[in-house]
């Protein structure tokens, strides 16, 4: 009788692992959201496009794939994004899948006016990963930047998401934000939030069109344009990619870029490129103002050198140290001031005073932005050359002999 009890006592420590998949979905029924774009109509609607996979067309080997363009892109509308992504169910035979969503696109109107309706939309969906790139359209609708298609990368998607990788790590323009990263600006005490800017450049009616894919230079591409500002939620205004740098600078997001200085007359004779890079933001307090202290130390290797150089002699090199210190120091200090008149601190001065002094932050953050955009900010960069590349004497030396 005991071994009968433990019997069915087990069986039913069992029932709920056996109790199945309640919330099965079937792969055939699915249809995988790659990317958003959210516009606002005339009609004051939000007008969704949601880009969709074609599994059997993104295979480019000679064994799979087919030769149909690699995605489909639907178009919904609303009142609110709930309402616009259930009317696409009119027109899509499969139930949209978000948990593959790699991008959202916003356009510059929803941006200005109703981005935070969006963003909580997003954000409550269980389904919806928050690790999402979110960047706005620049001079060009959502739509158009989720329609174009790509000749290097089958899925438009992946150009996007690998591009900002790639940017942040070489170039230092860009840097990756997702929607996690947004809200915490938007939330946070002291901070404004940013987001990166893309544009369609060339011929837009063909960017869309299969003919796109079939040339070694296409008539349109997809290309990263600058940050985007945001103040309160909404955008409020640019800054542009020659002074973004500076701000991924001071946010400490650069890993490398490249840093043109002129040598003995010469425009542009050589170029460092930072290997390494740490930024410091710090604060004193003098007379209950706040004086923001920017402290930067790199490490880095001269990649060209197109002028008679030598590149062996120590005191060459501190001469080299100094012109790049004093080239970083000049664009740090220009994209401050760009955030400055905006009154928009993205950079996060805010933060750094309301940890330093809460209660000299609590009487002034009610006009942070004023006192934001006045602010005093010292800037000083410590920066070392620790390789030449494989050649130390340019051949520019021999040729002027």
């Amino acid at each position: 009788m005991k071994k009968c009890l433990n019997t069915i006592l087990i069986l039913l420590l069992l029932l709920p692992v056996l109790s199945g998949c309640w919330n099965q979905k079937e792969l055939t029924d699915l249809a995988f959201v790659m990317a958003m774009g959210i516009d606002k109509g005339k009609d004051k609607k939000f007008h969704v496009s949601f880009q969709l996979v074609n599994p059997g067309n993104v295979s480019s080997g000679q064994t799979g794939g087919g030769n149909g363009l690699p995605i489909a892109v639907y178009r919904s509308s609303g009142d609110t994004i709930t309402e616009a992504a259930r009317n696409a169910t009119k027109k899509v035979s499969r139930r949209l899948y978000y948990a593959h969503t790699n991008v959202v696109v916003i356009s510059e109107e929803v941006a200005k006016e109703s981005l935070l309706y969006v963003l909580d939309a997003l954000d409550r969906d269980p389904e919806f990963r928050t690790t999402t790139e979110l960047v706005i359209a620049k001079g060009s609708s959502a739509e158009e930047i989720v329609t174009t298609l790509t000749i290097l990368d089958r899925l438009p998607v992946t150009k996007i998401t690998k591009q900002i990788k790639f940017s942040e790590s070489m170039l230092g323009e860009n840097m990756s934000i997702n929607i996690d990263d947004f809200l915490n600006g938007l939330l946070s005490k002291g901070k404004q939030p940013i987001a990166n800017g893309y544009r369609l450049v060339g011929d837009k009616p063909k960017a869309k069109k299969a003919e796109n894919l079939q040339k070694t230079t296409t008539d349109a591409f997809l290309q990263a344009d600058g940050l985007a500002v945001f103040n309160k939620g909404k955008l409020h205004g640019w800054i542009k990619h020659d002074n973004a740098r500076g701000i991924l600078w001071v946010l400490d997001k650069v890993k490398s870029t490249d840093i043109n200085i002129n040598w003995e007359g010469k425009k542009n004779a050589l170029s460092i490129a930072p290997i390494r890079s740490k930024t410091k933001v710090s604060v004193r307090i003098v007379n209950d103002k706040p004086i923001i202290n920017v402290k930067n130390e790199n490490e880095g290797w001269i990649s060209e050198a197109n002028t008679a150089i030598d590149l062996d002699n120590p005191e060459v090199i501190a001469q080299i140290e100094k012109l790049t210190e004093k080239e970083i120091t000049k664009q740090i200090k220009a994209s401050v001031k760009e955030a400055q008149k905006l009154k928009t601190d993205i950079l996060g001065f805010g933060e750094k005073v309301h940890i330093k002094n809460p209660p000299l932050w609590k009487k002034i953050k009610a006009n942070w932005d004023e006192e934001f955009a006045g602010l005093q900010v010292n800037v000083h960069v410590d920066s070392y050359i620790r390789r030449q590349g494989i050649r130390t004497k340019p051949f520019w030396s021999n040729m002027q002999k």
